[in-house]
């Protein structure tokens, strides 16, 4: 794992409660992973392989926003306009803005922000039930394949100098996520649970429909 800093507890409490925020949250999330692989695309297209590589993924990406599209209409989530978190602006604040160093930052991040998502996910699983631990425990997965991808991907952009990027860059995504913060969001830090109404997702809710509903 690439992370400098480890999820607080006290926001793993939070997302029990506001798991429903969390959902709308994610599914903005899914579509975010899907637009920055396509954004790479369109700027690196002389990189073959990183075209191919990403392509998939924002294919896959894509289908993760789908399962959590589905996972929401059982539940009775609503899906909600959110105002941007800090963590995504914050990190993309400290990336350098001209080649070279503007392609190693952009994969650095990507590494990062599906480093953090594994590591909640795998946090979240186990307090939660049916479908969201499936879902969750599934989606843990996948992220920790696309950290591994875009760290390969910086590593090829900058055989050199990458690890020591890859520490500044992490410092600042470890102080971001585990730092107080003001929203709650997927990547955020912890804030304080203020949900009075639904304390935690109801086993009947969750099982509105089997788990086996919830795959690709």
């Amino acid at each position: 794992m690439i992370l400098l800093g480890a999820t607080p507890a006290s926001w793993i409490d939070t997302a029990v409660v506001r798991w429903r925020e969390l959902l709308v949250d994610h599914a903005n999330c899914e579509k975010k992973a899907a637009s920055t692989a396509l954004a790479l695309i369109f700027a690196y297209p002389e990189d073959r392989e990183l075209v191919l590589a990403l392509s998939r993924l924002a294919r896959e990406e894509l289908r993760h926003f789908e399962q959590v599209q589905r996972v929401m209409r059982a539940l009775d989530v609503a899906f909600e306009r959110q105002r941007p978190g800090r963590y995504a602006n914050g990190l993309r604040a400290a990336l350098r803005t001209a080649d070279p160093g503007r392609k190693l930052d952009l994969l650095l991040a990507g590494a990062l922000i599906e480093a953090r998502s594994a590591e909640r996910f795998g946090l979240l699983g186990p307090r939660l039930p049916p479908p969201l631990a499936d879902l969750y425990a599934q989606l843990g997965h996948a992220e920790a394949r696309h950290f591994e991808l875009y760290l390969r991907l910086a590593e090829q952009a900058s055989p050199g100098s990458w690890r020591v990027r890859l520490r500044a860059l992490a410092e600042r995504e470890s102080q971001l996520a585990t730092q107080p913060d003001t929203l709650f969001r997927f990547h955020s830090g912890p804030v304080q649970a203020t949900d009075p109404v639904q304390v935690e997702p109801r086993e009947s809710a969750c099982r509105e429909r089997q788990p086996t509903d919830f795959k690709p």
